[in-house]
């Protein structure tokens, strides 16, 4: 469990900093959509919620 979070974080970090680098118009969608998936995966109620 505790590899794959943080594998999981990793990726979310890597993400994030790749955004951060787009100019705004672009990084305002990145993190709309990026939002959007999060929220999906949460609302799925993941592996987490046993």
């Amino acid at each position: 469990m505790g590899e794959h979070d943080e594998t999981g974080g990793d990726a979310l970090i890597s993400r994030v900093r790749l955004i951060e680098d787009q100019p705004l118009p672009e990084r305002a969608d990145a993190f709309a959509q990026l939002h959007d998936e999060l929220r999906t995966r949460l609302e799925g109620g993941g592996s987490a919620s046993a």
